[in-house]
């Protein structure tokens, strides 16, 4: 592997591509389809929450971070066959 000339990036989106990869790992574990079901499901999430959180959000991502990290635990449980999507619509008012 070559050097990356990219951004550098910081630890917390170090974290969210760990937790991503954690999840696509958990997946290979699991029947092709369940394996197939999970990968979209989690790819839908990770793309959703890019484009509606906001980057500068440090205790909401912070908190979706826990969650996730709480889901790929479970998903890793063998008795686990898949995921399911579940929207969170925690509101982001700005104080004046």
């Amino acid at each position: 592997m070559g050097a990356s000339t990219g951004p550098k990036l910081s630890g917390m989106q170090k974290e969210v591509l760990g937790l991503y990869r954690g999840f696509l790992r958990a997946a290979r574990t699991k029947s092709p389809e369940d394996r197939r079901q999970i990968e979209s499901i989690v790819s839908a999430e990770f793309r959703r929450n890019s484009k509606l959180v906001d980057r500068k959000n440090f205790l909401y991502i912070e908190y979706l971070l826990r969650r996730g990290k709480k889901q790929l635990d479970q998903l890793k449980s063998p008795g686990t066959v898949g995921l399911s999507s579940s929207n969170v619509n925690l509101s982001q008012t700005k104080e004046t």
